[in-house]
């Protein structure tokens, strides 16, 4: 696919492409001699556990007191 790169050093991505990485907002440019590689990148999960923790009231202290506890023998 043929893509044109803008006064404005900006590329648009054709919706062919875009349909194969839904979710993904973010790219890794690499520059490989002569080419370019995008290398999506997916949201991490840790965040996702965060928020969870968050929701349910989990905070840093009862997680450090939970693997203490399952560390005693």
């Amino acid at each position: 696919m043929l893509v044109k790169k803008t006064s404005k050093n900006q590329i648009t991505l054709p919706k062919d492409i875009v349909k194969r990485f839904p979710g993904v907002d973010y790219f890794e440019v690499v520059a490989e001699g002569e080419r370019i590689t995008l290398v999506p990148l997916r949201k991490s999960r840790g965040a996702e556990v965060r928020a969870r923790l968050a929701e349910l009231g989990i905070a840093e202290a009862d997680i450090e007191e939970a693997v203490a506890w399952a560390r005693r023998k």
